[in-house]
């Protein structure tokens, strides 16, 4: 599938456009903004990405009210239609938040049940319950997301909410020619909508990319042949920045190790899960590390372990942001990109990822790991790829069988001598590509 040999690019809209919080309901074409930014996603390699909600809602994209409707904040379908087809022309890959457990209180079905309570016929389209009351005094209790009443959980065993939704999805792929979705808190899901999802899309365009966001639990209950093709890597995100701040490399590579090891007994071998360093709902990476030298080396190991990087807009230059300081913190407005050492060195990341069969389809085996420093292998049938990491700030040599007597940097381009031992400058990383 493209995904996997793809780096993506996160763009929470809502926020990178400047819209106001609230819907204010005034049309306003902000969306075209992102067409200023194409050629900074080409040249720092991305070819896939993935939009955070677009679609009408009460606020911040997750309460939705209309899924066959651009919001008014960001623009119409027509400037929708409009961008995609550009991000194809420069082959780059449409993926869209699907938000489909739960809707906004300013949703139509819902809007009806307010109005007309137990006569209205949508009122099958939610868990609720005219015994009851909710926070908001409606004259009847509902099912919120995790306790958040403003997102209204759906009914996703009724058969008229599943047709709404796989309708709109049609749509979305017809009209707007996406490539795939993210769904939203995937974890949530009936499993048994998740498979009619899987089975409709699959009819719908051939490889459309089914991305779930998962935090935890055994991710093969939904990442399989029936449900979804990848979900989020939660499991190893704790693990990439707190081995670093911790100068802990046991603690990140004994997590990659357990999902995607040699061993029969590793759940994930085989999986393209989305690895990332940050994203909308967590703080932003160069606010997340102790040390600003670990920031290139923790993207590295994002690139370089198996999955596929997503990079969040505006952390590629070490764009700073809290999670405690609430979402604006995390989801701000730039006036325009910028470039400086650390994209650069993204940008060439990227390119040795999406360029390298190892590192978008090998295996995982750690090969060298202390503290400080960890060299682990990827490979497939016919290449081999170490990725070297020194977190110190001391050189560091590393004596080891590497099974051939030179390689070649995917990074640098430059060779790579194993004799001798094979030295890591003070704060460094390398992807070693074997010769045969």
């Amino acid at each position: 599938m493209w995904a996997y040999e793809s780096v993506f690019y996160q763009i929470y809209p809502l926020g990178f456009c400047g819209a106001p919080f609230e819907n204010d309901g005034v049309l306003t074409h902000r969306i075209k903004k992102v067409e200023d930014w194409i050629p900074h996603m080409k040249k720092l390699g991305i070819n896939a990405i993935y939009f955070s909600p677009v679609f009408e809602s009460d606020t911040h994209g997750y309460n939705t009210r209309d899924y066959g409707l651009i919001d008014k904040r960001l623009g119409t379908n027509e400037d929708f239609k409009e961008l995609v087809a550009k991000l194809h022309e420069e082959g780059i890959k449409v993926v869209l938040d699907g938000v489909f457990n739960h809707v906004g209180r300013g949703f139509f079905a819902f809007k009806d049940v307010q109005e007309k309570k137990w006569e209205s016929p949508y009122k099958d389209w939610f868990h609720l319950s005219f015994d009851g009351n909710s926070n908001y005094n409606d004259g009847f209790w509902y099912e919120g997301w995790e306790g958040n009443f403003d997102l209204v959980k759906l009914n996703l065993r009724n058969e008229e909410v599943i047709n709404h939704i796989f309708d709109k999805i049609k749509y979305w792929v017809d009209y707007f020619e996406i490539d795939g979705l993210r769904l939203d808190v995937a974890y949530c899901l009936d499993h048994d909508f998740l498979k009619r999802l899987r089975r409709y899309c699959d009819g719908l365009k051939e490889d459309f990319l089914l991305l779930g966001e998962l935090l935890h639990g055994e991710y093969q209950m939904w990442v399989n042949d029936e449900m979804l093709h990848s979900a989020t890597n939660y499991a190893c995100y704790k693990g990439l920045f707190s081995s670093f701040n911790s100068m802990n490399m046991f603690e990140i590579i004994h997590s990659l190790q357990r999902q995607f090891g040699p061993e029969d007994w590793c759940r994930l071998r085989g999986m393209h899960l989305l690895s990332f360093v940050d994203n909308h709902d967590v703080t932003r990476i160069a606010s997340n590390l102790n040390n600003p030298a670990h920031l290139p080396l923790i993207y590295a190991m994002a690139f370089g372990m198996p999955g596929m990087p997503c990079v969040y807009y505006g952390s590629e230059w070490g764009a700073e942001g809290r999670k405690e300081n609430g979402d604006p913190s995390l989801r701000p407005c730039f006036d325009e990109p910028q470039w400086n050492e650390l994209t650069d060195w993204i940008s060439k990341l990227a390119e040795a990822k999406k360029n390298s069969k190892a590192l978008n389809y090998g295996g995982f085996r750690s090969v060298v790991l202390t503290n400080e420093q960890c060299i682990f292998e990827r490979k497939c049938e016919d290449e081999r790829v170490l990725v070297a990491i020194n977190a110190s700030g001391n050189p560091y040599t590393a004596h080891f069988d590497a099974g051939c007597g030179m390689a070649e940097d995917l990074i640098t381009g430059k060779p790579h001598d194993f004799g001798g031992g094979s030295e890591l400058a003070p704060y460094s990383a390398a992807f070693w590509k074997m010769e045969r």
